[in-house]
């Protein structure tokens, strides 16, 4: 039986985060663009809605949530701020915070997890480094142990929440290779705040998503407690693909918010400009527009939801090698797509909305800016997903790096 409806919890679940989004944090995202932060008081209001840490358990304060309700907050947050910021500081958390519950011994989970659920925190992901992103075999920080310690030296780049984490807490779900010989066999995962001795921040200037910080660190000798480790040594590099699945169908889900809103937007335009006498929307070329992107987004939000389905099925049933590989299939199906389709679909309504899209009053030209940020490198560049669809299809005998 194929059932492509949602349960009755999560209607409810999706009507109220609407209602709660419209309410606290539609009307404040242009500001919060402008401004460059994400306010506290969203931050506050979103964390005793227990958006933060959204799929830890219950017993560590989250909401214990699957994947495919994840998803719709995911949505409905990049409808509310469609700029996608308040949407990725959810969505980085959300995801990576899962990873971390997963591979954290249990006295590191009781050391971070109730102060992130309580938005006293947050958990962001650290692989990519300054001339290194998938090319996991270019990185080059080091992560070995010494008296009890671990000891860490590298830098790490392009990375997600600098700003915040510094202002609030939390840290990294991060890798680094213990034996490089040894390639992907040879990394290691560890929990990584930015309060520890040795490590120098920076942040850099997006084009878009403005109210989320992005920025990057070294780390010279940091020394963490034993304890930050995270899973078992020389194991990282598969946390991390694990990881990875989770956090795509996340930010496809982010793309859908993004680009219904937008087309509503539009929508509403067209309807009220009158061009030689008639309104915008009788004319064929806008309606085949609008037909044209509706129907790539509903086609990506099948994809992404059968990925999310997909990634409860995993971890209901348990995490197998053949469950994992169909994970990474589909998730990454919905990232190619999403992204893509989306900037589509915000690009053209900026083209419905004439010279007034390119303006600031327009809200739309925030949409552009934010949702292009998950096209060129976030949880993966696009051909990255094309290189694991084609491994999926044709065998790993043929990938390219092999």
């Amino acid at each position: 039986m194929v059932d492509f409806s949602f349960t009755e919890e999560q209607e409810i679940f999706r009507r109220t985060l609407r209602e709660f989004c419209e309410k606290e944090i539609a009307p404040k995202a242009r500001e919060m663009d402008t401004k460059m932060e994400i306010f506290e008081d969203v931050i506050k209001k979103m964390a005793k809605q227990k958006l933060f840490g959204f799929m830890i358990p219950e017993e560590y304060g989250g909401a214990g949530a699957d994947c495919v309700t994840a998803c719709i907050v995911a949505e409905e947050l990049a409808r509310a701020d469609i700029s996608c910021a308040t949407a990725v500081l959810y969505l980085v958390d959300a995801g990576w915070s899962f990873a971390f519950y997963r591979y954290a011994n249990e006295q590191l989970r009781e050391e971070v997890l109730p102060k992130i659920t309580r938005g006293e925190g947050f958990i962001g992901i650290a692989s990519t480094e300054p001339h290194v992103g998938s090319d996991v075999a270019g990185f080059k920080t080091m992560v070995k142990k010494r008296n009890e310690k671990l000891v860490v030296n590298g830098e790490k780049a392009y990375i997600s929440l600098v700003r915040e984490i510094s202002k609030y807490g939390g840290g990294y779900f991060a890798i680094g290779y213990s034996e490089p010989e040894k390639v992907h066999r040879g990394m290691t995962a560890f929990y990584l705040p930015l309060d520890k001795p040795g490590i120098k921040t920076t942040l850099y200037e997006d084009m878009g998503r403005n109210a989320l910080s992005t920025g990057g660190f070294t780390l010279e000798n940091v020394e963490l407690p034993e304890h930050y480790l995270l899973g078992e040594w020389n194991k990282g590099f598969y946390y991390f693909m694990e990881g990875f699945q989770l956090a795509r169908v996340l930010v496809a889900a982010a793309c859908l918010g993004c680009a219904s809103k937008t087309l509503e937007i539009g929508m509403d335009y067209i309807k009220q400009r009158m061009v030689f006498g008639k309104p915008l929307a009788k004319y064929e070329g806008i309606q085949f527009s609008l037909a044209d992107n509706y129907t790539a987004i509903e086609a990506d939000r099948l994809l992404t939801y059968r990925a999310a389905w997909a990634v409860d099925k995993m971890y209901k049933e348990g995490f197998t090698k053949e469950r994992s590989h169909k994970v990474a299939m589909l998730s990454a199906l919905a990232k190619l797509r999403a992204p893509y389709d989306a900037y589509k679909a915000c690009n053209d309504v900026q083209e419905w909305l004439g010279a007034y899209g390119y303006t600031r009053e327009c809200e739309v030209e925030m949409a552009i800016r934010g949702v292009r940020s998950y096209s060129v490198g976030a949880e993966g560049g696009q051909n990255i997903m094309r290189i694991i669809i084609a491994r999926e299809l044709l065998g790993s005998e043929y990938i390219p790096y092999k």
